[in-house]
């Protein structure tokens, strides 16, 4: 939906004034109104903001042994003695936490300016910005939960997955060694990250099953 009212707005004359040559007119008072514009980005942050809510509670349930089904806590071999992947989830949270703040809908606000000429302002920039900073957090959120998922199904071994999870374990074993013990994670925190982010982890599952709509 977002994509297509940008599509729209971006093909839409937004001059002030409209000059209509073919029409001998030139109207005062343009399209350059951008509230459709904020109004998508607004929806778009709240859309982003529930899809990595919703992947971090898959992650952190991952994590806990209540829940885990059997896997030790923190998918790590000797918990207690390593933390494994529990800062990984504290840095879900914290990015799920910040993105709902920033999807406070901007649209809905406004303050004139141009000594009232403009008296009705879309706050098009700040819808804009805010959802540009929730796609990227949830995109973090998203190879976070990755990177979790790839660990805990190796875990899981002889078990094996579905052939598109399978594809999805291959590509991140492909950037990131499995977690025998602690260490500096933010290499591999960043490696899923850019693999997310590329398009390679979607492209790995789907020339396993077949494209994702």
């Amino acid at each position: 939906h977002a994509r297509r009212v940008l599509e729209i707005e971006i093909g839409s004359v937004s001059d002030n004034p409209v000059v209509l040559p073919e029409d001998g007119e030139v109207i005062s008072g343009g399209n350059f109104h951008g509230q459709p514009v904020a109004i998508a980005l607004d929806s778009l942050a709240a859309a982003t903001v529930a899809l990595a809510s919703i992947s971090e509670r898959r992650l952190y349930r991952m994590l806990d042994p209540t829940t885990n089904g059997g896997l030790p806590a923190f998918l790590v071999d000797r918990p207690g003695m390593n933390t494994g992947l529990m800062i990984v989830q504290y840095t879900a949270a914290s990015l799920v936490s910040e993105s709902k703040s920033l999807a406070h809908p901007a649209s809905i606000d406004s303050i004139p300016s141009s000594a009232g000429q403009e008296d009705h302002v879309s706050m098009g920039m700040t819808s804009a910005r805010h959802a540009r900073e929730c796609v990227t957090n949830a995109e973090v959120v998203v190879a976070l939960e990755a990177l979790s998922a790839a660990q805990g199904l190796d875990l899981r071994r002889p078990l094996e997955p579905a052939a598109g999870t399978a594809a999805a374990v291959r590509a991140v074993r492909q950037v990131v060694a499995f977690l025998d013990q602690d260490r500096q994670l933010k290499p591999d925190v960043d490696a899923v990250i850019e693999l997310v982010r590329s398009g390679a982890f979607v492209a790995a599952v789907e020339d396993a099953v077949g494209r994702l709509d």
